[in-house]
């Protein structure tokens, strides 16, 4: 069973509230009309109690009272709804109009014995017609009998009728609004989700082609202003990320398929006719070279898939940073001298980590340096450590400027300055995304700047790896492989 709409649920929300309201409401008014007609008809019924009492203030004698049914017969003509009834203070009837019934269990009343408070009255239904009266003590001018009570009572049929229909009118009123309001907050509503239905609209229209969609934020609702602003940083993300991916996807096919034809071209060749033995070990060792290639470039990307998925066992241990560039600069002596580059080394610092990938991540900025430092040029590392312990490794370069536009995405895997550019070091230009990464797992962070010549990579590194990397065990080893820009 499908799931109500949004739309539905605030619709029938609006209605059940509205329905509540309007029934509150049309109960007070009936309330309040039902007390207005009692309030009018407790008056007429006091008016008569008041034509009662004067007949019975005028001075007379016992034979007056005798002949007071009779005289109060006169007073009453026209009166033809109205009921009268006289009795002495011990209930012994003196006078009741014909016809007249008054209910035993509602007379007489407690409030009517007192002059001082206004009568209550009393409703009751008698021969199909519907009567409304009270009781009131009066005094009498008859020295006999001091005091009477007087009921009284009137037929009230046209205000039931009227009440009746005033009633229906008003309930079939209430039913017509909460359908009415329904209507409209179902239209509200649906107007209101209206840019809740775009979203989805631009949503279901994403695709790998379709990323550049985005919402527009100058018609929406305040309530929806951060939901589509973060969708559309969502989308960013996304077309970024996927760019990324492609030409990532792209750069890897390049890099897997140069070294795959180069050796299926030199076998065919040395399979297209006889050759010595020197000559088949010469395709060989080519070969060899170009599986080697293929080699560290699966195995960089192996390294940089365990980084991306928290996989990097954690082995840490004090490190002598001086100490191991002075190893590395060992290492790289031959090379720097086929070049005639210069290397230095400045200031002092350690840090807690993985020994070998801290080689590998300075050993990756070196050959980096190396590579793009022209004939006499110089390479200079700079360390630095401040007073909680946490270290700063600079690699500063001479050579060409790298644009600013560039800088950010050096460290992206196979990304490069120039695409145009023939890699001739035999590197997959994975080198800085795995320093990258390796620094990162370190908790610390990595930074390239670029300007007159000279560039410059930055390393902050803490004194020792943070809890969470150390429990989410981001250190390991890979082989390494010369980086690129």
């Amino acid at each position: 069973m499908p799931r109500p709409s949004l739309t539905l649920r605030l619709t029938l929300l609006f209605a059940a509230g509205s329905t509540v309201v309007l029934v509150i409401l049309g109960y007070l008014v009936a309330q309040a009309v039902q007390r207005h007609f009692v309030e009018i008809d407790r008056d007429e019924l006091l008016g008569k109690v008041e034509l009662v009492r004067h007949m019975l203030a005028k001075p007379g004698t016992a034979a007056d009272f005798t002949s007071m049914p009779g005289r109060m017969n006169d007073a009453l003509i026209g009166h033809r709804h109205l009921h009268v009834r006289i009795s002495d203070p011990a209930g012994r009837l003196l006078y009741s109009t014909p016809e007249s019934q008054f209910p035993d269990e509602h007379f007489p009343m407690t409030s009517a014995r007192s002059e001082a408070s206004r009568p209550d009255v009393a409703t009751w239904s008698h021969g199909g017609h519907a009567l409304r009266g009270t009781m009131v003590v009066v005094d009498t001018s008859y020295a006999e009998l001091p005091r009477v009570v007087v009921a009284v009572a009137m037929s009230i049929d046209h205000h039931v009728a009227f009440f009746q229909a005033f009633a229906r009118t008003l309930w079939i009123s209430i039913a017509l609004s909460v359908l009415v309001t329904a209507i409209l907050g179902w239209v509200a509503a649906a107007r209101g989700l209206q840019p809740v239905r775009q979203m989805a609209t631009v949503a279901q229209s994403i695709s790998a082609s379709r990323l550049h969609d985005r919402l527009g934020l100058v018609e929406l609702p305040s309530e929806l202003v951060d939901l589509a602003t973060a969708f559309n940083d969502m989308l960013a993300r996304l077309e970024d990320s996927f760019r990324r991916l492609s030409e990532f996807s792209s750069d890897l096919a390049h890099e897997l398929k140069t070294p795959l034809s180069n050796v299926m071209t030199q076998t065919q060749v040395a399979l297209s006719r006889p050759r010595t033995a020197e000559e088949y070990r010469e395709v060989l060792y080519s070969s060899l070279e170009e599986c080697d290639r293929l080699a560290r470039t699966i195995a960089d990307m192996l390294y940089l898939a365990k980084s991306d998925h928290g996989q990097i066992v954690s082995r840490a241990e004090q490190i002598d940073l001086a100490n191991e560039v002075r190893e590395l600069f060992d290492f790289y002596d031959a090379l720097v001298e086929d070049r005639a580059v210069r290397l230095s080394c400045s200031g002092a610092a350690s840090l807690n980590g993985d020994r070998l990938m801290i080689r590998r991540a300075l050993s990756n900025l070196l050959s980096n340096a190396i590579a793009h430092t022209p004939a006499g040029g110089h390479v200079e590392v700079i360390l630095q450590a401040d007073d909680s312990g946490a270290a700063t490794i600079r690699v500063r370069n001479e050579g060409e400027t790298i644009p600013a536009g560039h800088l950010p995405r050096l460290f992206d895997r196979f990304y490069r300055v120039d695409p145009a550019r023939e890699r001739t070091t035999g590197g997959a230009g994975l080198g800085l995304a795995i320093t990258k990464s390796i620094v990162t797992a370190h908790g610390g962070t990595i930074s390239a700047s670029s300007a007159d010549g000279v560039t410059v990579f930055e390393i902050a590194l803490p004194c020792a790896p943070t809890e969470t990397d150390n429990a989410n065990g981001r250190f390991a080893v890979a082989e390494s492989s010369p980086p690129r820009r």
